[in-house]
């Protein structure tokens, strides 16, 4: 594996995660959605709007819309009163991402940790051009910050330098004892993070998901909208059977022979019973889940997934 730093596909730059600000159009979050987008038909309802703030309380002309007539007010006062009310403006993003060692594997075009930190990026700027706030929670195998929603190109920059930040940490030569359960102490934090009226946008491999994640994600659903983008590599559902792979911790190095069927079958299976369970959030839950392979172009992706289909 090739761990040369400036080698695309291995670790992201600053530089990079700004100028994917160009690539960032083209689709949305909120529930009005283009016919072919993944977030429409039966997650539309689920998806909360901006939501309404109650302005002022005044006469009744023609063209209100009856259902916001205050009876309590009419009846008192004998002539009829509605509730008038406006959008809210704002709709914070919280964007949950993953840069743990399990994270940083990929067999072809990049790395898990660089492609969800490239999706995350298209999707910080997407939401920042929105006028909204962008907070987050990024979290590798023993530290987790926490960025609490601004709104300023500013505070963008740092989300992305944090990013980058934890994403050049990973190394093979270096010792990082693994933690999934890190997942979930990431989860937690988001869970008394977000409060209310917020999208939470979950980016992660889920490694060390289990029934307490389900349990946690069902709790930020709650009162948030919740979109997951689990990250995977294609090599783990389709692997080869006449190669060798070496599989290397950074001091020993372990050859596998996928010919050995009983290997691929198990292999194949953890991956397959992780998707699953992730996939079985869209009909339990109600919540969006979108996939993205290591082979995908995150932008081209998320904007193919959201309905806005690719740039001409």
């Amino acid at each position: 594996m090739n761990t040369d730093t400036n080698h695309t596909g291995i670790y992201v730059t600053l530089e990079e995660l700004t100028v994917l600000h160009y690539r960032s159009g083209g689709f949305t979050l909120l529930p009005r959605q283009p016919k072919n987008s993944l977030l429409s038909g039966r997650h539309a309802s689920r998806m909360r709007g901006r939501g309404l703030n109650f302005e002022e309380l005044r006469g009744y002309l023609p063209g209100d819309d009856i259902r916001n007539i205050d009876w309590k007010v009419t009846a008192r006062l004998q002539k009829p009163y509605v509730r008038v009310y406006t959008e809210e403006r704002d709709r914070p993003a919280i964007l949950v991402v993953d840069q743990r060692l399990s994270m940083f594997f990929g067999s072809k075009v990049a790395m898990k940790s660089v492609t969800v930190a490239q999706a995350a990026a298209v999707i910080a700027w997407r939401v920042f051009d929105a006028g909204d706030r962008v907070g987050g929670v990024i979290f590798n195998d023993s530290d987790l910050i926490e960025l609490r929603p601004h709104r300023s190109r500013k505070n963008i920059l740092r989300f992305l330098g944090e990013l980058v930040k934890q994403n050049r940490a990973l190394n093979v030569n270096e010792q990082i004892n693994e933690n999934p359960g890190q997942l979930n102490k990431a989860l937690e934090s988001v869970h008394r993070l977000v409060g209310h009226d917020k999208i939470v946008i979950i980016l992660s491999d889920f490694n060390g998901l289990d029934e307490y994640t389900t349990r946690l994600i069902t709790l930020i659903a709650r009162h948030n909208d919740v979109i997951a983008l689990p990250i995977f590599d294609p090599l783990a559902t389709t692997i080869p059977t006449d190669a060798k792979l070496v599989v290397s911790d950074g001091e020993l190095q372990l050859e596998l022979d996928t010919a050995r069927g009983v290997l691929r079958k198990q292999v194949k299976e953890v991956a397959d019973k992780r998707l699953k369970a992730i996939m079985k959030w869209q009909d339990e839950l109600a919540i969006p889940v979108l996939p993205i392979s290591t082979e995908d172009d995150p932008a081209d992706k998320i904007r193919l997934l959201l309905g806005a289909g690719l740039p001409k």
